[in-house]
């Protein structure tokens, strides 16, 4: 095999050091909202704004009630069926998402600091609105321990809303009615 980007017989793409990113559609994700909850019974929804931003909001868990808007992203595609989404938080918090929407299955890894572990009540809010006291929050700490929080997730609904609608997550969780959060498709 030399040095140059391939594709192998079974169509899967080799990376190489000159080429170290494969293509990259993020057609399947790109404009798309899911709701999954993770097998410890947390529940999220992500809105995939654009390929640099997402909106969320968290129906459940320790920090549910939390939402957020144009939170900036790195987004890739790995694979085929597989996507992901990463990003730190004004909090300190960062989070890595893996997505497979066709296998409606997801992976993410949350990485809290010791404050957000102590006082995650601190953080349910409109995050955009209070961006200056979640980073005196996070300068304060206690950044260690971090909490880690590896999961899988069962998405239960994924729709295409199209990309850059500010309507999409728009209210805080407890605004919407008491079963929209349950529907599947």
């Amino acid at each position: 095999m030399t040095n140059d980007a391939a594709t192998t017989s079974s169509g899967a793409f080799q990376t190489t050091v000159e080429q170290p990113v494969p293509p990259q559609d993020l057609s399947e994700i790109v404009g798309h909202r899911f709701i999954y909850t993770y097998a410890n019974g947390w529940q999220y929804e992500m809105y995939v704004k654009n390929d640099h931003t997402i909106d969320y909001r968290i129906h459940s868990g320790m920090v549910g009630g939390r939402w957020v808007k144009d939170q900036q992203v790195d987004l890739v595609q790995l694979d085929d069926d597989s996507f992901k989404v990463s990003w730190n938080e004004p909090t300190g918090t960062s989070v890595a998402v893996n997505v497979m929407p066709r296998k409606r299955r997801l992976h993410g890894v949350i990485f809290f600091p010791h404050w957000v572990e102590e006082h995650g009540e601190r953080t349910v809010c409109f995050q955009n609105d209070h961006l200056d006291t979640m980073r005196r929050y996070r300068d304060q700490g206690p950044t260690y321990p971090i909490y880690v929080v590896p999961e899988f997730a069962k998405i239960t609904l994924f729709e295409y809303v199209g990309t850059d609608d500010d309507s999409v997550i728009s209210v805080a969780p407890d605004a919407l009615p008491a079963d929209w959060s349950d529907r599947t498709n």
